[in-house]
């Protein structure tokens, strides 16, 4: 199965008995889906199914999709005058011509007044209406196909990215765990250099419990464990990409363990190539993390 982004942008046009159909999809990040939509003046009717037909496509996104509709001359809208309404108000402003001195009424002026000029709807039968929305959902269809198609190719590019900051991570790791002052000659050489410093300096120092403190530290500076977790990490996250459907979330969740195990590797780090190990680990979590965010 193919990973998708949250991002992409499809067009799908369509005719029905002259009338021309067109949808334009997008899609941004989101959390999850949220859907809106700009529908022409008299298809509100159709709200309700395109929203559920998009949310059972996608999983993730923020969708904006827009719908035209060039109708059929048969059914454009036709122009109705009020003409009894335009007669009372001409009237009314030939009174106030006559007695104020005001400006002559026009017409274009006395149509534009709400109520005297309306626009109805050309005769559609309900057979009519209900094979125009089948057409409409139908391009509708299409377009969320070609959607998916986009999100698809942007998401192998992703997955592709994703693997590259996968295998660098795994680098880093295997670079901390076979880093020279991890080895236990080393670590030994280094706390007695430390104790013996310590005891030059104050011959009143308990030898046994300055040791013991030792020891204690070079246990608690261990970074075993990180480098164990950070290797099952890597396996998770390669599974996750392996296969497909909407990982963008759990990869989030890795996303955040790998930057605290890179944290806490950086903080028990008692060696400077080991720290900057660490601090390469987490500008390369970072943008794991940042391309994440763009997967379904």
């Amino acid at each position: 199965m193919n990973v998708q982004s949250v991002t992409g942008f499809a067009r799908a046009v369509a005719e029905r008995d002259g009338t021309s159909i067109a949808w334009e999809v997008k899609s941004v990040n989101g959390k999850s889906v949220e859907v809106r939509l700009r529908l022409p003046q008299g298809f509100d009717r159709l709200e309700p199914t395109v929203r559920q037909t998009v949310q059972k496509r996608f999983a993730r996104g923020n969708f904006q999709a827009t719908l035209t509709v060039g109708r059929a001359v048969a059914l454009l809208a036709q122009p109705v005058v009020n003409e009894a309404f335009l007669k009372d108000l001409a009237g009314l402003a030939k009174r106030l011509q006559e007695q104020f001195g005001v400006a002559p009424a026009t017409a274009d002026g006395l149509l534009a007044l709400r109520g005297v000029l309306d626009i109805a709807e050309g005769l559609e039968t309900e057979e009519e209406r209900a094979a125009l929305d089948c057409a409409i959902l139908s391009a509708l269809e299409t377009a969320l196909v070609g959607l998916e198609h986009a999100r698809q190719s942007e998401g192998a590019a992703l997955r592709m990215l994703l693997s590259g900051h996968i295998d660098t991570i795994e680098a880093l790791t295997l670079k901390a765990e076979a880093d020279p002052s991890r080895e236990p000659a080393a670590i030994r050489e280094r706390i007695a250099d430390q104790v013996r410093l310590l005891m030059d300096a104050s011959a009143n120092l308990d030898a046994v419990r300055l040791h013991q403190e030792a020891a204690f530290l070079a246990t608690k500076a261990d970074i075993h464990e990180e480098i164990d977790r950070l290797k099952t990490h890597v396996a998770s996250a390669r599974v996750l990409l392996g296969s497909g459907g909407a990982v963008g979330r759990k990869l989030d969740f890795l996303a955040q363990e790998f930057n605290r195990e890179s944290n806490t590797l950086c903080s028990k780090s008692n060696a400077a190539a080991v720290t900057a190990v660490g601090l390469e680990l987490k500008a390369v979590v970072d943008q794991f993390r940042e391309q994440v965010q763009n997967l379904e």
